[in-house]
């Protein structure tokens, strides 16, 4: 099983804000609330037998590291063409995690689907590239993360978070998977 270790976890535990961001909570929520939901909510993730992004520098291969170095990201704004922590557009953050990974990859959505390998949905690793179509055309990139979940940058005003392939705007909107490494 993987685990998290180092930093991805002291982040969570040392800023619950930013954990309560990364599920979509309401940031406006009461701080009487926030000890008990941190505290369930940590219990609940070290029962749970389903494996967890590691951490960046520890993980077997490229993917589960940038994916670790994606994670690490949540709670980071969206910024149009960001590429660094302070702010983040979609490919942006697959550029920076991949390069946390070690490795060089295109900087556009477009440039990034060509690259990729195409993957079917059942056979998605953490760091897989997910494509999805907005308003009728490829223009979004996520990062898979395992758990039918990913992470990505979505949009001006919003940031970086943790989503569900489930939900049924990305349900509808994906396109494809892709391999990148």
């Amino acid at each position: 099983m993987i685990a998290f270790h180092g930093k991805g976890v002291t982040q969570m535990i040392a800023q619950p804000q930013r954990l309560i961001r990364a599920f979509a909570w309401p940031e406006a929520a009461p701080q009487w609330f926030m000890g008990p939901l941190l505290t369930t909510v940590l219990a609940l993730a070290a029962c749970g037998s389903s494996p967890s992004v590691p951490d960046a520098g520890r993980a077997a291969d490229p993917g589960e590291r940038a994916a670790a170095a994606a994670i690490d990201q949540v709670g980071e704004p969206y910024r149009y063409g960001g590429s660094a922590p302070g702010g983040f557009d979609c490919s942006g953050l697959v550029q920076y995690a991949y390069g946390i990974a070690g490795l060089r990859v295109p900087r556009t959505t477009g440039q990034l689907w060509s690259a990729a390998r195409p993957v079917a949905r059942d056979e998605l690793r953490p760091g897989d590239l997910l494509f999805f179509s907005i308003e009728g055309k490829m223009s979004h990139v996520g990062m898979y993360v395992g758990n039918e979940r990913f992470v990505h940058a979505p949009q001006s005003g919003r940031r970086v978070s943790v989503a569900s392939l489930e939900a049924p705007f990305y349900r509808t909107a994906f396109l494809r998977g892709g391999r990148i490494y």
